[in-house]
C-alpha cells in the first residue's frame, strides 16, 4: 500500500479504536516537525564522485549497461524504503545507500521493487543486481548470497502507547500476541523465543504474521496487538509521527550472542560485492556515509567499517 494510503488507513484505524488520534494535516507538520523528508524530489540526498579505481573493478557487463538494478520492497515505512507522497517514486535511507553507492561506481541505481520473496528470486535469476532492503546477515543466507555490511541491525519491540507491557526479557511475552514480519529474522528470533519459552513451561507466545506495515499499524492503533517485533528504524519512525505507540525495548537482529548486521546482498560470487564493498568503505572514510544516515536519523546504527560476509545469525 502506498504511503498516503497509509496514513488514511492507520486515521481510520485510530477511529475504529475509539481513540482519537491525529488528523492527516497533523500527521505531514509531525512528520515535517520530525525532519524527515517524504518528497519524491530528495533534494537533500547525499552525492558521491565516481571512483575510477573502484568502478574498473564491476563487472563489464553492468558497466556496459551503466546502471546498477536494485531490487527491494516498498513495503516498509519510513525511514526504510518506501512510496514519497507522489505515490510512485521509491525513497529511503535503503535508496540513499544504493545511489551512493551506485554514485561511487559509476552507474546508475535503478530502483525496483517487489515483495520480499521475489526479491530474492530476481537477484537468484540475475534480474537485479544487488538487494538493498534491510537484509540481515544469516549464515543460512551466506550459503546463495555475498554480503557487504552498513548498518548495525537493530531491532525494536513497538507496543500501543497506553500499553502496560514491563518487558524484561523474553520470558515478558508469554501469553502476549506479537506481531512480526514473514519470512524475516526477527520472525526466527520470536520463534526461537517461544521455544525457549515452552521449554520452561511458559505460556506460548501468540505470534501474528503480517506482511503490510499499514496491517500492523491498524492491529497496533486498534490494540488487537500487544507488541510488534521489527525493524528499529521503522518503529521510531512510527512512533514519533503517529504518537500511538512506543518503544518497549531494542535487541539485536542477530539474536543475543551476536550483533546484527544489515547488508548489501548479491548473487554469490558474482564478482560484484567486492567493488560495492570498497565504495562503502570509501563512503564511510569520507563522511558520505555518516551524512546519509543523519538525513534518516539513523546516527545510532552506523558502522565504522564494512564487511564482506560477516558471523550472521545463525541457522534455525
Amino acid at each position: 500500500m502506498r504511503l498516503s494510503a497509509m496514513i488514511a488507513v492507520t486515521a481510520a484505524a485510530l477511529l475504529l479504536a475509539g481513540c482519537g488520534g491525529p488528523d492527516p494535516d497533523t500527521k505531514s507538520q509531525n512528520v515535517e516537525a520530525a525532519g524527515f523528508d517524504l518528497s519524491p524530489a530528495q533534494a537533500g540526498r547525499v552525492r558521491a564522485p565516481k571512483v575510477d579505481a573502484i568502478a574498473a573493478a564491476v563487472p563489464q557487463a553492468i558497466r556496459d549497461r551503466g546502471a546498477l538494478v536494485v531490487i527491494g520492497t516498498a513495503g516498509s515505512a519510513p525511514p526504510l524504503r518506501f512510496h514519497a507522497t507522489d505515490d510512485k517514486t521509491v525513497v529511503g535511507i535503503e535508496v540513499d545507500i544504493s545511489a551512493l553507492i551506485a554514485d561511487i561506481l559509476g552507474l546508475r541505481a535503478q530502483q525496483e521493487v517487489a515483495d520480499w520473496s521475489q526479491s530474492f528470486v530476481r537477484v537468484d535469476s540475475g534480474a537485479a543486481d544487488a538487494m538493498f532492503s534491510n537484509v540481515t546477515v544469516t549464515e543460512e543466507r551466506k550459503e546463495k548470497y555475498d554480503f557487504a555490511t552498513y548498518r548495525s541491525d537493530t531491532l525494536a519491540l513497538e507496543v500501543p502507547i497506553a500499553s502496560t507491557l514491563e518487558f524484561q526479557d523474553r520470558k515478558s511475552l508469554a501469553g502476549k500476541r506479537i506481531g512480526v514480519g514473514t519470512g524475516t529474522n526477527q520472525e526466527q528470533l520470536l520463534v526461537e523465543w517461544n521455544r525457549r519459552n515452552l521449554a520452561e513451561g511458559l505460556a506460548p507466545i501468540d505470534i501474528a504474521y503480517f506482511k503490510q506495515v499499514t496491517d500492523y499499524y491498524l492491529a497496533l492503533a486498534s490494540q488487537r496487538l500487544d507488541g510488534y517485533l521489527g525493524p528499529n528504524p521503522t518503529a521510531v519512525y512510527h512512533a514519533t509521527v503517529a504518537k500511538q505507540t512506543k518503544v518497549l525495548g531494542t535487541f539485536s537482529g542477530a539474536g543475543e550472542q551476536l550483533q546484527g548486521e544489515i547488508a548489501v546482498l548479491t548473487k554469490k560470487d558474482n564478482g560484484l560485492i567486492g567493488p560495492i564493498h570498497q565504495a562503502l568503505e570509501y563512503a564511510i572514510q569520507h563522511g558520505l556515509y555518516q551524512q546519509t544516515l543523519d538525513r534518516w536519523k539513523l546516527h545510532d546504527e552506523a558502522v565504522t567499517t564494512s564487511r564482506i560476509n560477516p558471523p550472521g545469525l545463525p541457522k534455525k
